[in-house]
């Protein structure tokens, strides 16, 4: 086997490259944008394959480089379903298996800091990302966290491994590299010897400071780290049948929408806003809204409209004007074309989306 482990000075992150040494099929593990040639030339150096790039959690400290590993080698990404980043080719749930050659990766759900983290069992050594560190965890206070989530993942799922089994942290501040179960569970000030009770009260009372790249970096991670607009040509849109979706790609799937949906700007939608005349819909992820989102919005992500949207929206606001936005534009537009489906018969979308709305205040 190959195993390297690499580091992100600027957000203390560590990146983990895994390669089965005979059919050089290989797999990253929260790659980091800025160092995509490093990669790039490891895989050179090596002959290696990219065959996975998995994503432990959305990260808010820096923008991964799994996206751009996907357009460069046709790798496909993996990151936690409930972590909500629709564009990834995987949406693990936890206990699914990936073959690198002759060995096997096992993902284990492991929520907690962020709701939809997960864990990566290589032979014997475990991936933790911000669940557990060395001599502590990641924090709980954003993005869905939970404490008591978390120590149920780490005291039911992690501590329950071999205690030989080795810990390989997402981040580390103090210059440390590797751990093992039986290091942590004995020692690690937040969670060794302490009841889950204790554990929240430590959790709730760390007050620590945002994220400086918090507002950059979890929109671009829902996306794998690539803009909008390019990740919706990779994405695969259900609302569209294949056969459409083969013949014109997502792009065209979206200039379609918007050729059918009415566009506005943003000065006509302050007006329809000021008018007081207009249901603000948000068909945004959960974490881009909660860093910010238009006065009075209700908030439905695209892919729940058709689930969600007449339990907000009342049968009787059918032909009520309702102005949809999202980041940019364009799920805007696809989301515009699902309302017009279920009878909403006054929908605009904002050009610019909510980008633009931002730039102007």
């Amino acid at each position: 086997m190959i195993f390297k482990q690499l580091f992100d000075k600027a957000s203390c992150t560590f990146t983990y490259l895994l390669a089965d040494f005979d059919s050089k099929e290989t797999l990253f593990i929260d790659p980091v944008d800025n160092h995509i040639d490093d990669y790039l030339a490891l895989l050179e150096q090596y002959n290696l394959k990219l065959k996975y790039s998995f994503e432990t959690h959305v990260h808010a400290d820096h923008i991964t480089a799994s996206g751009l590993l996907r357009q460069t080698t046709g790798a496909k990404t993996g990151i936690g379903l409930h972590c909500r980043a629709g564009t990834a080719d995987y949406q693990l749930e936890g206990d699914e298996t990936f073959n690198l050659g002759s060995s096997t990766i096992k993902t284990i759900a492991t929520p907690g800091h962020t709701a939809g983290s997960m864990s990566f069992l290589w032979k014997d050594k475990l991936f933790t990302g911000d669940t557990l560190f060395i001599g502590g965890c990641g924090r709980t206070d954003f993005q869905n966290g939970n404490a008591g989530d978390l120590f149920d993942s780490v005291t039911k799922k992690i501590f329950t491994l071999p205690g030989e089994t080795l810990v390989y942290p997402g981040h580390d501040y103090k210059g440390n590299f590797v751990s093992c179960v039986y290091q942590e569970k004995t020692s690690n000030p937040r969670l060794s010897g302490k009841t889950r009770d204790e554990f929240i009260e430590i959790m709730d009372k760390l007050n620590l400071p945002v994220p400086k790249l918090i507002n950059e970096a979890v929109p671009a991670n829902l996306y794998c780290g690539i803009d909008e607009e390019e990740a919706l040509q990779i994405a695969d849109s259900s609302e569209f049948s294949q056969s459409n979706k083969d013949r014109r790609g997502v792009q065209g799937v979206i200039n379609q929408a918007k050729q059918q949906v009415k566009q506005v700007d943003l000065a006509t939608a302050k007006k329809m806003i000021q008018a007081d005349d207009v249901i603000i819909l948000d068909v945004r992820e959960k974490n881009e809204f909660e860093l910010g989102f238009i006065e009075n919005a209700i908030h439905i992500p695209r892919g729940e409209i058709k689930t969600t949207v007449e339990s907000l929206i009342p049968a009787n606001s059918k032909d009520k004007s309702i102005l949809i936005y999202c980041a940019s534009g364009n799920r805007s537009a696809l989301a515009g074309q699902i309302m017009q489906d279920l009878g909403f018969s006054n929908v605009t979308s904002l050009v610019g989306g909510y980008n633009a709305w931002k730039k102007d205040y």
